[in-house]
Formats: structure tokens, C-alpha cells, sequence
């Protein structure tokens, strides 16, 4: 049996309509909204600096005390608004307590948008129906536009996923639901306060701007033409399937020569190589783990790190390679049985000429792409794993200062030990092995592109 809800958060965004439905519920017996609590810029309505005798200093110095005094409230059901921008210290908080009710209230972002212009270009936020509303135009500014729905769309993605791990639900309210007393009713018999019988929408705000929108936006042609770059769809979105990847602390290796280089090996590139090159350094320091490398880094101001991506196609080719010579013969054995790649018996392996091990190496590319895409029941091994999700898994404990190509390794590796204090970084020494010519095949392109796209993509290799 669920626990009846003691509170509740309004999630919403300017111009959504959440001054009407913090009107709506204030208007209720035992029902209050503070307003925009935790807006950086105001203590839950404009012009006030204090709040249920919490002042903005206190709040800011820990807001943990305002919301617990805003929700220490027996008997009574509390809540606020909350919008993208507001203090982040509280989210987690908020999302951790299935006591408080999440209301979403979302709102046609473009309404949204220029709505929120007309009222900082006349600063005219409420209107009841004596007030005359003020003539406007705004001028739609394609950048701005993009970058609200960008941080809108996050936000929104963030509490879902955050209520879905939780075990929560939310009730979802659009702009237009605002003044149907039926969905009304419906919110507030779900907040547990069913014995009031029905519940009629605030009637002292009225709509601010019902005219159209070619009314209301000053160079509406350029707006339409603008919007036609917008991906509502998200069509161009690349699928990602591919579990998400630890920091792999541990493989990371560190020298101590200048103000020291840390080294984040993306597996089957040149590591050896590169491993080889620290150690003519100096000192070498390896099998890291989070608390030792920050531990490092603290000791080391002015040390740098750098990870080398070598083409998708070489590296599949490396890890194809891996498998034939040091893989597990179970796994080859599942290649063979599962997963269409029709190695021979492990005994001829030894004999397979170049063609042959292309044409197979052909086979493990469509595995790598069914792989990659989890349509396969195998685990992405890090040998083969997308080299941008295995940059993103180093990120969740350090980013790389530079990200090197193999093909420049000596002249962006000399560089970035300069910054380091390396005067003589000995590049010269670095012996890498470039991509076979035999591999440039059409098809052997195609393949290693349908299978890696988003690294194609995101770092710019070509064919």
C-alpha cells in the first residue's frame, strides 16, 4: 500500500502556467504553494528576501533549512514550484522522497518561449481580467530558442529517469488542462485531499497573449524557416545501445617527469607503444585506483592526461586479431556457433592466409554491429567498445586534457608533454604501426563505419 503524500513539488518552466496552477491550489483549504522557493534570483515570489522567516542568505548557505521548514507542516499539504534553473542542492532531495508529490507541468516550448519575451519586454507577468494587456511584438532569436529547449529537454529527462529508478510516477499536466476543472479535480483527489468534491481553476488570471503567433513575433518568416532546422524527432539521433563503460582507473598509467603525464589507454590502440615512450621518461606509476589518482593529481599541480584514438577500422582489425591469437577459445568457439563468424578449428588458425583473415575479419565486423546495437547476448568487450563511450566512461572520474590522434601521436604528444614541463619528450623514439593497406577495402570501410558511426561521427574520421 502506497504512503499518502505529505507535500509536493510543481516541475515546471516560465510561461507554462504555474502561477494559475499555484492559484488554483492555494485557494484550497489545508493547501499551500510557496511560489518559486528556490529561485536563485527571489524568495518565492519578486522582491521578497525572506521566506517563512528564512532569509536568502540563510537559503543560500544551506537550503536544506528552508525546505525542511517549508515542509514541517502537520496537517497541511506544502509544497513549490521548481524550474531547471533553480538551486540544484535540493533536486536530489526532492526526487529521494516518495512522500512528495511530482506534478510535471509542460507547456508547447515555443508558446513558451516567446510568451516569456512579450512579458520581459513589457514585464507584465499576471494579468486578471481588469488590466489591459500591453501591445507587443518580440523578434525570435533562433540560438536562444535552441538553447531553452536543450535545457528544458535535460531537465525533463533527468526527473523522468529519476522517477523511474525511484519506483515513482508523477501526475503530467499540459497548459491547456489548467482550466478544466475535471483534471483539476482529478490532481488534487490524487494529492489524497478527496473530500473536496470538486475543484474550479483560479479565475482571477486570465490568458496574457491569446493572439496568433504571426501576431505576436516580429519576423515570423525567418521563425518558420528557422524552426524547419529543429528535430523535434530527434531523426538525425544516432541509437546508442551500448552499455555504458566504468572509468577504468586502473588502467591508467603515470609519469613523473616534468609535472607529470597520466596516460588513458583506450584498449587495442598503441598502447604498448605509448607505455614504452612514458617509461624513457621517468619514473612509471600504474594500477590506479579513484582514491591513489586523485591522491596523484593533488601532488602534481600542473600535470596533464591524454588518451590516442586510432582509426575504427585498424582497431577492429586489432581486435579481430586479439581474438584469433589470445582469446578465450570458448569465445572463438561462440563466434563460431552464435555469432556467424566461421573461424576455422583453433589448430588451422595458425595457417590462415591474409585473405582469409579478411574475409573472416568481414564476418566480425557485422558481429561488432549487432554487438554494439545489444543484439547480441554477449557483454561489448573494452577491446572492441565504442571509443566514445569508453572516452564518456573515463569522464565520470577524469577528462582527458587531449585527445590524440594515432596518425599525429609524435607532434600532439610532444606538444602536451611541453605543457608539462617535458622539455625533451624524446617523440622520436614512439614507434606506431599504421593501418594496413590491405585493409582499405570498400567494404571493409563500410562496415567498420556502420558499425562505429558515432565515432566516425564525433571525431571526424574519414574513409
Amino acid at each position: 500500500m502506497t504512503r499518502p503524500f505529505r507535500r509536493f513539488v510543481i516541475f515546471a518552466e516560465m510561461r507554462t502556467g504555474s502561477n494559475l496552477l499555484e492559484a488554483t491550489l492555494n485557494a484550497l483549504r489545508g493547501v499551500t504553494c510557496f511560489g518559486e522557493a528556490f529561485n536563485p534570483y527571489m524568495m518565492g515570489w519578486p522582491d521578497k528576501d525572506e521566506l517563512q522567516g528564512i532569509t536568502r542568505d540563510q537559503r543560500e548557505a544551506d537550503p536544506m533549512v528552508l525546505l525542511n521548514k517549508l515542509f514541517d507542516r502537520p496537517g497541511h499539504l506544502p509544497g513549490f514550484r521548481y524550474f531547471h534553473d533553480h538551486d540544484p542542492r535540493v533536486f536530489d532531495a526532492i526526487m529521494h522522497d516518495p512522500e512528495c508529490a511530482k506534478i510535471v507541468l509542460t507547456r508547447n516550448p515555443l508558446d513558451s518561449y516567446v510568451s516569456t519575451q512579450l512579458a520581459r519586454q513589457t514585464n507584465q507577468w499576471k494579468l486578471n481580467e481588469t488590466e489591459t494587456p500591453i501591445p507587443a511584438t518580440i523578434t525570435y532569436d533562433g540560438p536562444e530558442f535552441r538553447d531553452m529547449i536543450a535545457a528544458v529537454e535535460r531537465f525533463q529527462l533527468r526527473v523522468m529517469h529519476r522517477l523511474q529508478v525511484t519506483g515513482q510516477t508523477a501526475f503530467w499536466l499540459g497548459y491547456e488542462d489548467l482550466r478544466d476543472a475535471d483534471v483539476m479535480t482529478g490532481l488534487v483527489h490524487w494529492l489524497g485531499r478527496t473530500d473536496i468534491p470538486r475543484v474550479e481553476p483560479a479565475s482571477d488570471q486570465v490568458p496574457q497573449n491569446p493572439r496568433e503567433l504571426a501576431e505576436k513575433v516580429g519576423n515570423f518568416d525567418q521563425m518558420q524557416a528557422d524552426l524547419a532546422q529543429v528535430d523535434p524527432f530527434m531523426l538525425r539521433r544516432i541509437p546508442n545501445f551500448e552499455p555504458r563503460r566504468g572509468p577504468s582507473v586502473p588502467s591508467f598509467t603515470a609519469t613523473d617527469a616534468g609535472a607529470g603525464l597520466i596516460f588513458m589507454p583506450v584498449r587495442c590502440g598503441p598502447g604498448g607503444a605509448v607505455r614504452d615512450w612514458m617509461a624513457g621518461l621517468g619514473q612509471v606509476t600504474g594500477d590506479f585506483t579513484q582514491t591513489s589518482l586523485r591522491q596523484w593529481k593533488r601532488q602534481r599541480p600542473g600535470h596533464r592526461s591524454f588518451a590516442v584514438l586510432r582509426h575504427p577500422l585498424h582497431r577492429a582489425w586489432t581486435a579481430f586479431r586479439q581474438l584469433l591469437q589470445e582469446g578465450a577459445p570458448e569465445l572463438r568457439q561462440l563466434m563460431r556457433d552464435v555469432h556467424r563468424v566461421a573461424l576455422p578449428p583453433d589448430a588451422a588458425l595458425a595457417g590462415l592466409s591474409q585473405q582469409d583473415q579478411v574475409d573472416l575479419f568481414a564476418q566480425f565486423l557485422g558481429f561488432l554491429k549487432r554487438n554494439l546495437n545489444g543484439q547480441t547476448t554477449l557483454p561489448t568487450h573494452a577491446g572492441w567498445a565504442s571509443q566514445s563511450e569508453v572516452i564518456a566512461g573515463f569522464s565520470r572520474v577524469a577528462t582527458p586534457d587531449m585527445l590524440i590522434r594515432e596518425d599525429r601521436l609524435a607532434e600532439d604528444l610532444s606538444a602536451l608533454a611541453r605543457t608539462a614541463g617535458i622539455d625533451d619528450p624524446l617523440v622520436d623514439g614512439l614507434k606506431t604501426q599504421p593501418m594496413p593497406d590491405f585493409l582499405r577495402e570498400k567494404p571493409l570501410l563500410q562496415a567498420a563505419r556502420q558499425a562505429y558511426l558515432r565515432d566516425y561521427i564525433a571525431f571526424g574520421f574519414s574513409d
